[in-house]
């Protein structure tokens, strides 16, 4: 059933087909964020290379404010991965089953209120545009720490640096002809591996395609759906913890 199978997502009990399946979801997401974001504020917000990069260019030429602007964005990307791994570790600790769930659930309220904020950004740009760019940092180092602790740091979501970097290695394997079977190097390329990120870059571009489109024709509002999606993901395992907790609390009121 399709509840089962979105409850299974954010499960405390993982696998590598659940891994694989959750990744995609949040790279689809990543990428409409990414995008959209973009054309709301005019900036990526996903990616910490060109953030990092772009603030050692304004403080080398002497552009404090925005070499400052720049290092508030990282710190926020960080917050929001430090965000994650309380929350997980917190839930562990707690033995609930929504250690996951419960960080995508911050994420959908923050996409939430991104889309209800959104009609003021236009009204308020000066105002808002900074805290929109650290609102959505947070929001991605949020996520990319979730998938990241739910795989072992085998799965990103927010950017696509790496994924390409890995991709490519494994074509490189492909395509090499093993002109001899010498024991021990011989090279294989991981296909499996290659697949997973060949399909996560795919889910990331798609998702970029639809946030553009879903704010060009719906504007903010399309944020909200994103929220909804991710809220989906996480009934399951918080609606378990929230009705065990309840028990617990009647018997011992009795």
């Amino acid at each position: 059933m399709p509840f089962l199978y979105l409850r299974e997502l954010t499960s405390s009990k993982r696998n590598s087909r659940r891994d694989r399946h959750l990744g995609y979801v949040l790279a689809f997401v990543a990428g409409a964020v990414n995008a959209g974001g973009f054309l709301a504020i005019g900036q990526y917000t996903s990616h910490m290379s060109g953030i990092v990069s772009g603030m050692a260019d304004d403080l080398a030429l002497g552009e404090v404010r925005l070499a400052l602007a720049a290092l508030a964005a990282w710190a926020a990307f960080v917050l929001g991965a430090a965000t994650t791994a309380l929350l997980i570790n917190w839930a562990r600790r707690s033995q609930l089953r929504s250690q996951f769930a419960l960080s995508l659930l911050v994420e959908a309220a923050l996409l939430l209120l991104f889309g209800l904020a959104g009609v003021n950004l236009a009204a308020m740009r000066d105002v808002l545009a900074p805290v929109t760019v650290l609102l959505l940092c947070f929001i991605m180092g949020l996520q990319n720490a979730i998938i990241t602790k739910v795989s072992g740091a085998v799965i990103r979501t927010t950017h696509v640096t790496g994924l390409c970097t890995d991709m490519g290695i494994e074509l490189g394997k492909l395509f090499y002809f093993n002109r001899r079977e010498i024991p021990g190097q011989v090279v294989y390329a991981n296909r499996d591996k290659l697949k997973l990120h060949s399909l996560l870059i795919a889910c990331f571009f798609m998702g970029g395609v639809s946030g553009a489109l879903g704010f060009k024709y719906i504007g903010y509002s399309a944020t909200i759906l994103l929220a909804a999606l991710l809220a989906l993901l996480t009934i399951g395992p918080i609606w378990y913890d929230l009705r065990l907790r309840w028990r617990l609390y009647r018997r011992s009121k009795m």
